[in-house]
């Protein structure tokens, strides 16, 4: 039994090495002819890869929104009605 492939499957051997795989010349013509593999990272993969990494924080958000409850400038109208519209939304 012969089967070429990935898994180069042969007969039975001997136990005594070596033992050699047959390769047919169209084989070695195809190894030669495969491409260079390449991996795409997309920005979106990046962000959750990140993610994962920090545990989903980011640092710079939070330390941005605590300077501003500091300074007491986070807490504005248009916040405050933005909030209870997605509450009543929410709720209704």
């Amino acid at each position: 039994m012969q089967i070429y492939g990935p898994s180069q499957a042969h007969g039975p051997h001997g136990i005594n090495a070596p033992h050699f795989t047959q390769r047919t010349q169209g084989t070695q013509a195809a190894a030669a002819n495969r491409g260079v593999d390449r991996v795409e990272i997309s920005a979106a993969a990046q962000e959750a890869s990140q993610a994962a990494e920090t545990g989903g924080i980011r640092h710079d958000l939070v330390n941005s929104i605590r300077n501003q409850i500091a300074a007491g400038t986070y807490e504005t109208p248009e916040k405050m009605d933005a909030a209870l519209n997605r509450l009543l939304d929410e709720i209704g």
